[in-house]
């Protein structure tokens, strides 16, 4: 990973146990964080592809 910073989230006791209950053993919030970042990012990406296909005027290209 990368370099680490010193930066400081506050998050409700909730927010913490449920991060807590999700993190394996060994894994590192930051870790568990930027794994949690990339499936949003991913589940993002397929929603505005579903909503660009339902939404969105498309032309045949001829080859």
């Amino acid at each position: 990973m990368g370099e680490a910073a010193d930066k400081r989230i506050p998050v409700t006791r909730e927010v913490w146990e449920d991060l807590s209950d999700l993190k394996r053993p060994g894994e590192t919030f930051a870790s568990l964080l930027a794994e949690m970042i990339e499936h949003e990012k991913k589940r993002r990406l397929f929603l505005d592809m579903e909503r660009i296909e339902r939404e969105g005027s498309f032309v045949e290209l001829r080859l």
